[in-house]
């Protein structure tokens, strides 16, 4: 059986009617990149629920790689997320209400998770092929970090062989024309080709 590397995208939240992971990570679906059949899955944003739905997805497809994508609006360009913390402190709340405030993702868990795939290697490769792109120090406190801190956790527990990482991605133009005050946004056939190139990088470390 071909390996496969699992992206994951969210739901729309914060009043959003669509979020660009979700679009981005559908269209990736089934495609064979480098050698790696690519699965994805969708996820809450939901604190808890989000982290056992990218868990059920591990376990059903077996991938030896987990890229997990998610909104951030304001940024500008593609950030390949290098740390996630154990902290959930949320500015809005989730889509079924939870606002958590100053606590662990997991209790008594490692203070913070590094990304195991290439994440230098990505960012400038993006920057290459000249989609933007720079390594980030900050995941956030929100369901992203959430699922990069407790995915990476499940994994290191119990997989460690199965890369992971985390890739934050702007706006689209959908959401940003119009929009005031002025949004940044990125056109979603250049994120769906920074995440290729994520997925070929991964692969190309995998073979060696």
């Amino acid at each position: 059986m071909m390996s496969r590397i699992l992206l994951t995208g969210f739901e729309p939240f914060g009043g959003e009617k669509v979020n660009p992971s979700e679009l981005a990570v559908k269209q990736l679906e089934g495609k064979i990149i480098a050698g790696l059949e690519v699965v994805t899955g969708i996820l809450p944003v939901v604190t808890v629920k989000c982290i056992d739905e990218a868990v059920k997805l591990i376990e059903k497809y077996q991938p030896v790689a987990v890229i997990n994508v998610g909104q951030a609006g304001g940024r500008v360009e593609l950030s390949i997320e290098k740390v996630a913390i154990n902290v959930k402190d949320y500015r809005i709340p989730d889509n079924e209400g939870n606002q958590i405030r100053y606590a662990p993702v997991v209790e008594g868990g490692p203070d913070a998770y590094f990304a195991t795939i290439p994440v230098e290697k990505i960012a400038d490769t993006l920057v290459e092929k000249v989609i933007p792109a720079s390594v980030s120090y900050t995941a956030g406190t929100y369901c992203c970090n959430e699922v990069f801190y407790g995915v990476s956790h499940y994994l290191r527990n119990n997989k460690p062989a199965v890369l992971n990482g985390f890739i934050h991605i702007p706006f689209i133009l959908e959401q940003a024309a119009g929009a005031k005050p002025a949004r940044p946004s990125m056109p979603l056939e250049v994120i769906v080709k920074g995440l290729e190139t994520a997925v070929e990088v991964v692969a190309e470390g995998l073979v060696k």
